[in-house]
């Protein structure tokens, strides 16, 4: 079960303690509920609380129950089914939320070099992604690649709409691609993940792709809330990971959640020691500090989730990922001497789940590096020193730091931290006043672009 601890922060705390703002943290719990009702109602929507994308906070256990004919598990692991069985590459096609879940999912759960491997040692196909960012030569390369074996490949695409440029460019620029290839199949090498209605959904129908073979994006949740979605779950089961044990995470999560008091919560008392840093002890950047490189495009998805959710109203904390521990040797000295404008906040695994590395002993003629002394150390011994000795110096120098520990890393674990951090996102929305859901300032660029095209 995941664990939230923050004793070592809370000693710097000056003005006021988690204990003496849990009315507030249960009233923010209490108007995260009433949305979920008024979303789960057929009564008007306030103004004031559009848009209202509460959906996510069920979806998992309603998913995981069956209540969804078009988008089940079963329709999923069918989907996921047939592309792992027809083609060796997948190209993930998508932007923002939907990329990014499924990026950390596969940097997390899958093999480091799941793409490297033969195809008997892979847990699934190469998995690719694009359509996130408009880089001419990074799309090249790609094509080339795909192009320069004798192998059937696949494209994922995903988006509400199928009015986002860079994705829908993309599409375009793969789809030319897998035609010229596959010809007649092409429609058994597409999986589109997108809206009811919409330009994606008619151009997949226009392809060939059979109804039975899109999947929804569901109304009520917003991009960055969707990992737990078809958009995030479909990659998932392409990669060969347990969606189930994803989802199970994740419904558990918000069971604590609805059940916990503070102090036994983990979305709450998260909640509250980043609320109370940035409100009364100035510290309004928040580091997500991760250890170990599987994590770190967890973060990333994080940095979107914080930012675009409280980045509103010239107010919201800044989000900054790091991997330690890789980042000690350059972001690590500002932590450790620089302003005092940040919380850090750990994310750690209880226990590896490949054998022990440890380091051989050599010759005394080859010691030149003087570790001889540690030989039969594990590099999982050499990590916990380093994460030790790095929180006890930011003790020293009074830099708070908190940890969330995973007690393994696996689909489960990733649900609830996915689902944790999704919860008290919302959570310190509320507790502001400042509407989570929505992303008005991201449409201003989308605007601009089309306009500059248009001419």
């Amino acid at each position: 079960m995941l664990q939230y601890n923050a004793s070592a922060a809370e000693k710097l705390l000056t003005k006021q303690k988690p204990a003496d703002i849990k009315s507030d943290l249960l009233a923010a719990r209490t108007e995260v509920l009433e949305d979920l009702r008024i979303y789960n109602s057929d009564e008007e929507v306030p103004q004031k609380k559009e848009p209202l994308d509460a959906g996510f906070i069920e979806y998992p256990q309603r998913l995981l129950a069956g209540e969804f004919a078009d988008g089940s598990i079963d329709q999923i692991e069918t989907i996921a089914g047939n592309m792992r069985d027809r083609v060796d590459s997948v190209v993930s096609l998508g932007i923002g939320g939907s990329y990014m879940g499924a990026k950390a999912l596969f940097d997390a759960l899958c093999h480091r070099c799941h793409n490297e491997l033969p195809k008997e040692r892979r847990s699934g196909p190469r998995v690719y992604f694009e359509g996130h960012n408009v880089d001419n030569d990074k799309q090249v390369e790609l094509l080339d690649l795909l192009e320069s074996r004798d192998e059937d490949w696949g494209i994922v695409v995903i988006s509400k709409s199928g009015g986002t440029l860079e994705t829908a460019a993309a599409f375009r620029v793969f789809h030319a691609a897998l035609a010229k290839k596959s010809g007649s199949e092409i429609a058994n090498q597409i999986a589109p993940v997108t809206g009811a209605a919409g330009k994606l959904r008619s151009l997949a129908s226009a392809i060939g792709v059979q109804d039975e073979s899109i999947l929804p994006v569901p109304d009520g949740i917003g991009g960055r809330f969707s990992i737990l979605t078809p958009v995030g779950l479909l990659p998932a089961a392409i990669m060969g990971l347990d969606i189930r044990k994803l989802l199970q995470g994740a419904a558990d999560m918000t069971k604590r959640f609805f059940d916990s008091d503070p102090g036994d919560n983990p979305v709450l008392d998260f909640v509250a020691t980043c609320r109370l840093f940035e409100a009364n002890e100035g510290m309004p950047l928040r580091i997500l500090s991760t250890w170990g490189d599987r994590l770190e495009a967890v973060g990333l998805w994080y940095d979107q989730l914080l930012a675009e959710s409280l980045g509103k109203e010239e107010q919201g904390p800044t989000p900054l990922t790091v991997v330690n521990t890789r980042d000690l040797h350059s972001r690590g000295q500002q932590h450790q001497e620089g302003a005092r404008d940040r919380i850090i906040t750990n994310v750690r695994i209880g226990s590896i789940n490949k054998d022990a590395v440890t380091l051989p002993k050599l010759p005394d003629e080859l010691n030149h590096d003087q570790l001889n002394k540690y030989a039969g150390t594990a590099m999982e011994t050499i990590q916990k020193a380093a994460f030790d000795g790095t929180n006890q110096a930011y003790a020293d120098d009074k830099r708070p730091t908190a940890d969330i520990t995973l007690p393994q890393l696996d689909e489960y674990a990733l649900g609830e931290l996915f689902q944790m951090l999704m919860l008290a996102t919302v959570v310190e929305g509320r507790l502001t006043g400042i509407n989570p859901y929505g992303q008005p300032g991201v449409e201003a660029y989308k605007q601009n672009m089309t306009a500059i095209l248009n001419g």
